[in-house]
């Protein structure tokens, strides 16, 4: 299992996405910064996977978050996809993301998922 990420724009398109090789981290890296900045016009939300739990955003996904909306001066949409179900700042997202299933499927949770 592994951490994934997915730059989401208007519409649901995925723009870019990238992994990482843990299953509880994804470090920050310039490509994913560079992808974000280049596409900004059009990004709607940040997805990534917590392919072994929780469903909740951690402490570095929050300063990161800080990070995105200080460089692109607007509130972006975040969503942390955990093996059964997806979050957003507001809590749970229901109906989930076309995206969702592709983005556990990357991270190695499989279609069925597995416990948070």
């Amino acid at each position: 299992m592994r951490e994934v990420c997915f730059l989401i724009g208007r519409g649901g398109a995925i723009l870019w996405a990238d992994a990482s090789d843990s299953a509880a981290a994804l470090p920050d890296s310039r490509a994913r910064w560079e992808a974000i900045w280049r596409h900004r016009g059009e990004l709607d939300a940040i997805a990534h996977s917590h392919p072994v739990g929780p469903a909740a955003f951690s402490a570095e996904d929050e300063s990161t978050m800080q990070a995105i909306e200080s460089a692109l001066g607007r509130v972006m949409r975040y969503c942390v996809v955990a093996p059964r179900v997806t979050i957003d700042r507001d809590g749970p997202v229901s109906p989930e993301p076309w995206w969702a299933a592709l983005l556990r499927l990357a991270s190695g949770m499989g279609v069925e998922g597995k416990e948070d």
